[in-house]
């Protein structure tokens, strides 16, 4: 794990000549980020949610809109980890095939997860979670292969300042002027004119929060990963130093995203530039901390359960998906006819015990994250760290 990608996300063994030092703070950062999704992704009941635990409906920010944003922006550090010393001194060729075909592995386990137990390709939901994903990693691989840190500063404006015009002054088509609405957007077109509408997201069938064009900024966020990672990578600065430049560059990103947010939303679905400046900021001060905290002052004590999330991310985002998919398919006699399996186990186990609904649907999260960190504990502690 020291030296590759970190395993949950990319497991890559990618050869490196020197390995990277360990950045426990990235582990547990990746652990945090990875438990917060199952939380948010697995509520007992998605009628009553606690309004941080839910996106914002569209424009607007909340804390459950912070955890892709982060993860992507890890996709970036770990990029420098894994691959710094082989850039330096191996051929690109092998290294640039290797992060394609693992690209490809990780969009390929979207396109099954999205499959499973439906099997229709028909209708099959091409973006998500995993597609966006490999699409950054595949996308920040070769940038930092084949690029300098100025390069990838000067990318990562191209990237938001092209989008923002993009949005907010291309008119489109079948619509007229251009629009920020879920249906009437640039990207939402686009998804409709190169997929169609079989191919999107299930709940609104005309637009994908993970679409293609707004796949353009999340690359941008994992760039800011790079840029962090390359600066807390480099020989030269002492910690301090380190963590106190990153501190103020992040906090600055933040500004700066709150400010483009008055004329340009931040808004998840459509990944907004301001969107991508106010998270990637909250994600480096994030990062810094627990670099001070983690590898400069060598603080270890109650960490485990993140480190455990931490290396097997992948996995346990991915096998949660079944599982949850399987749950919601399974029928089972219930008092007032069939119900799934899912909500049978809820209704049994958890609201008798909880009363308040809202209070019940967040045992049901919570109990989600539970029972897969006993199994990732077990994997942690014989050393069990599945590659994709």
């Amino acid at each position: 794990m020291p030296g590759s990608l970190p395993t949950a996300v990319f497991s890559t063994s990618l050869p490196t000549t020197q390995p990277a030092p360990r950045l426990v703070s990235l582990d547990v950062f990746r652990g945090l980020t990875v438990m917060a999704m199952l939380l948010v992704n697995n509520p007992g009941d998605w009628g009553h949610i606690y309004a941080p635990l839910a996106h914002a409906e569209w424009h607007g920010c909340t804390p459950a809109d912070l955890i892709f944003p982060f993860f992507l922006f890890i996709v970036g550090v770990s990029i420098v980890y894994a691959l710094d010393s082989a850039r330096r001194t191996q051929p690109h060729g092998p290294l640039l095939r290797r992060i394609g075909r693992r690209a490809a592995v990780l969009f390929g386990l979207g396109l099954f997860a999205s499959l499973f137990l439906y099997w229709e390709l028909a209708t099959v939901r091409i973006p998500g979670v995993l597609a966006r994903i490999a699409l950054v990693f595949l996308g920040c691989g070769i940038l930092f292969l084949k690029t300098t840190w100025r390069q990838q500063l000067g990318v990562l404006a191209v990237l938001l300042i092209g989008y923002n015009l993009l949005l907010q002054l291309v008119p489109v088509p079948g619509v007229g002027a251009a629009s920020l609405g879920p249906e009437t957007n640039l990207g939402a077109w686009l998804d409709r004119l190169l997929l169609g509408e079989a191919h999107l997201w299930k709940i609104s069938k005309t637009w994908d929060p993970e679409g293609i064009l707004g796949t353009l900024p999340a690359i941008g966020t994992g760039l800011l990963g790079l840029l962090a990672g390359r600066w807390l990578r480099c020989s030269g600065p002492d910690a301090a130093t380190k963590v106190a430049w990153l501190f103020v560059a992040s906090g600055a990103a933040l500004l700066l995203g709150l400010i483009w947010s008055s004329w340009l939303p931040l808004n998840k679905s459509l990944w907004t530039s301001s969107y991508v400046l106010y998270t990637g900021g909250l994600a480096g001060m994030g990062l810094a901390t627990l670099y001070w905290l983690c590898d400069v002052q060598g603080y270890r004590r109650g960490l485990k359960p993140f480190l455990a999330y931490g290396v097997n991310a992948i996995t346990v985002f991915f096998l949660s998906s079944l599982l949850a998919r399987s749950l919601n398919m399974w029928q089972v006699a219930g008092p007032g006819g069939p119900v799934s399996m899912k909500d049978f186990l809820y209704q049994t186990l958890l609201v008798p015990v909880f009363p308040d609904p809202y209070l019940a649907s967040l045992a049901g999260g919570v109990a989600c994250v539970l029972i897969w960190l006993a199994v990732l504990w077990i994997m942690y502690e014989r050393r069990i760290i599945i590659k994709v």
